[in-house]
């Protein structure tokens, strides 16, 4: 009689296809994966403990550093949580330069798990491709605040400046060439049948899984769950502009592929919209020189990242530093869910699944 031994094996945390050090240890009967855990805390750095022994202003610079490929989504969640904490209403130019710098920022982070998604599965060209698109949103970025990675451009009750001049021309003019550029995109892959077969039937959650675990972002909507702070509670511009919200029916990794692909389209959408709209006037109002909101004040707010439901606590003892100040990720609680996705695959299932749900191990660890 043949007996069949399983084993553990480790899976990172140096490894390329992990984004980050991620450690996952994996019980495998031969190839076939029975069991898994993940290791995270490699990237840890306080980000959290920092944000209650600096001032307001000064944590800006940490939200920058947690995903740090959608950095300004860190910054606007927790710029908008100190107002809302402060009772601050930014101008509504400020309003809309927010909606349309998050959403190019939307489209860069999308751009990069797309190159990194295919590059790990296999397909090198699609990397290259996203990377040209993904250059000229960085110029864009580097346009207006200096910086291409860690931007620290929003301000508690507005923007740093106002967009250069010539700038909204160069946003247009990117915006008429990008639908062509994702159209090459999808020629190289939706009839590649190395990727239909690595990624169709790959790591399927249900929607009512979904809700369980606690999975937002592209994650939850490729499972078929309708929901998206922008709508749910909408902030910045949102309520202003028209935008759908793309869902799958599967709960696989194609499917979470087809909602990015569908998101980049309806951002590419918003932004257009907040140029045509947008109105003139100031890009910051008036804030005390140090912001010390109420004893005892408590505020939640979200906001929805590229990669799911972003949140930041505070909580105010009356000084010009939080008391409290808790962040939610959307790469932390997505993760969580890894082992249930992974569980009968094959080992090279799980760069795949890691992949599907993009994950950045600055914002697991903070």
């Amino acid at each position: 009689m043949f007996q069949t031994t399983e084993m553990e094996i480790n899976l990172g945390p140096q490894h390329p296809a992990t984004h980050g050090v991620l450690r996952v240890i994996l019980k495998v009967d031969g190839e076939r994966i029975v069991e898994s855990r993940t290791v995270i805390g490699y990237l840890h750095r306080g980000c959290e403990k920092l944000g209650e022994s600096r001032s307001y202003p000064q944590v800006v610079v940490y939200t920058d550093r947690m995903d740090y490929v959608a950095a300004f989504a860190g910054n606007l969640v927790y710029i908008e949580a100190v107002e809302k904490l402060l009772g601050l209403e930014p101008p509504p130019r400020a309003r809309y330069m927010r909606t349309i710098l998050a959403e190019l920022q939307r489209i860069a982070s999308h751009l990069l798990w797309l190159g990194t998604h295919a590059l790990d599965i296999g397909a090198m060209s699609v990397f290259l491709y996203c990377f040209r698109e993904r250059e000229g949103i960085l110029d864009l970025f580097e346009a207006y605040c200096g910086a291409r990675l860690t931007y620290n451009a929003v301000r508690v009750g507005g923007q740093l400046n106002d967009f250069p001049e010539g700038w909204t021309e160069d946003c247009r003019r990117f915006l008429d060439e990008f639908p062509s550029k994702i159209d090459e995109y999808e020629t190289l892959l939706r009839s590649n049948r190395i990727w239909l077969e690595r990624t169709r039937g790959i790591g399927v959650i249900g929607a009512d899984e979904a809700i369980d675990w606690g999975l937002s972002g592209p994650v939850a909507r490729g499972s078929g769950v309708a929901w998206d702070v922008r709508k749910a509670n909408p902030y910045a511009a949102y309520p202003d502009v028209d935008f759908d919200v793309p869902v799958g029916e599967r709960g696989d990794s194609y499917d979470r592929y087809l909602v990015r692909m569908e998101e980049m389209r309806q951002s590419r959408r918003i932004i257009l919209q907040c140029l045509e709209k947008i109105p003139g006037g100031d890009v910051r109002c008036k804030v005390p020189k140090r912001l010390r909101p109420a004893v005892g004040g408590e505020v939640y707010h979200t906001n929805e990242g590229p990669k799911g439901e972003m949140g930041v606590y505070l909580e105010s003892d009356g000084t010009d530093t939080a008391y409290r100040c808790r962040f939610r990720s959307p790469c932390f609680v997505n993760l969580q869910a890894l082992p249930v996705l992974v569980k009968g695959h094959l080992i090279a299932d799980v760069v795949t699944v890691i992949g599907s749900i993009d994950i950045v191990l600055g914002c697991v660890d903070r």
